[in-house]
């Protein structure tokens, strides 16, 4: 009776133990398929948060371009904007800069050689015609068309053969012509005796006087003239008696504010004339010059303003662009992490039964 105990009682045994490896046998499965699942769950969401970073990634990029387009297509913008202003600009200046040069290839060096009458006119309005002539000719070949005006006609009715129309205090400058030679050639007719000579001397200077006191009269008006005249004298010869020899002449035409000039003087006269006239005009083109530099000067301004504020929005978004990179970087270890199954290992279920090594059947 004890033995057949004995055995049922080990074959009991033999059965608990047989039973708790099968059920330790399906849990072992029943954990390996766990970690099956757990390992397929991890590399499908590593597919996923893979992918997630992909897109991310490319829209960050697209993103990141767009912005980079939208910001280098503003500075061509502006970059277009301000060279075309300074090129403008740089044209207007341009373009001044050639007037002046124009005006002053105009300003030329007249010399004239000495008029010599070896022949002189006996007819008096031949003359008056011949010192016209010559007047006109020597102001228009060395003033500018609007500094002057031939037969003017002044307020009192008279008729200048030339004015000068100068800026001002000067204003308007009467030039008549005047050529007073019968009794000059009769000075110097050997043929007539010597007291003849001495009268028409005085007659000469009578003569010129009697021209001086004309112009005075006619060709000097207030508030519409310059305060005094010139005589155009067509001969230098004439012209060098006078001055030569006969100051008091000369005193009595500068007390009356008439100015008397040859051909030579009269070319001197209008250059000054025309000197002035130019520095005139080039005082009003440097002014010209000045306003157009003070604008460029202020685009120059805006363009470095503007080129400031690109620079800054040109770092931000350099800072933006670090930034993101960064968060990408934190993002890309986390999910490398998760990939290499970098995980705390977690003790077994409190369930499984482990047996102890030393325990052995029939023991």
């Amino acid at each position: 009776m004890a033995e057949a105990a004995l055995l049922a009682a080990l074959a009991a045994l033999a059965l608990a133990v047989w039973m708790l490896f099968r059920v330790q046998r399906t849990l072992e499965e029943k954990h390996r398929q766990m970690l099956a699942d757990l390992h397929d769950g991890l590399v499908r969401q590593g597919d996923r948060v893979g992918a997630s970073i992909d897109g991310l990634r490319e829209a960050v990029a697209a993103k990141l371009d767009a912005r980079l387009d939208q910001i280098s297509s503003r500075v061509n913008e502006r970059l277009d904007e301000g060279f075309r202003k300074t090129n403008d600009t740089f044209v207007n200046v341009m373009q001044r800069l050639s007037t002046i040069d124009e005006a002053q290839k105009k300003i030329e060096t007249l010399t004239g050689s000495v008029v010599q009458l070896h022949e002189l006119l006996g007819d008096k309005k031949t003359r008056g015609a011949f010192g016209e002539v010559q007047l006109e000719a020597l102001v228009r070949n060395t003033m500018p068309a609007a500094a002057f005006e031939m037969q003017y006609t002044l307020s009192n009715g008279t008729r200048a053969d030339c004015v000068l129309k100068l800026p001002a205090p000067t204003g308007v400058v009467c030039v008549d012509s005047k050529f007073p030679l019968e009794n000059y050639n009769r000075m110097f007719d050997q043929q007539s005796a010597e007291s003849d000579r001495a009268a028409a001397k005085r007659l000469f200077k009578a003569d010129v006087r009697r021209h001086v006191d004309d112009i005075a009269r006619k060709y000097i008006v207030a508030g519409e003239t310059s305060d005094g005249a010139v005589m155009f004298l067509p001969a230098e010869a004439v012209f060098a008696e006078i001055h030569a020899y006969h100051a008091e002449v000369v005193e009595y035409a500068n007390t009356k504010r008439v100015w008397i000039v040859s051909p030579t003087t009269l070319m001197a006269v209008l250059n000054t004339a025309r000197a002035v006239l130019k520095d005139v005009e080039t005082r009003k083109q440097v002014d010209v010059i000045k306003d157009a530099l003070g604008r460029l000067s202020l685009e120059f301004g805006r363009f470095d303003e503007r080129l400031r504020k690109l620079a800054e929005h040109i770092g931000q978004a350099y800072d933006d662009a670090q930034k993101i990179q960064t968060t990408g970087e934190k993002i890309s270890r986390q999910f490398q992490r998760i990939e290499s199954a970098e995980l705390e290992e977690k003790p077994p279920p409190a369930n499984v039964v482990r047996l102890a090594e030393e325990r052995k059947p029939g023991g």
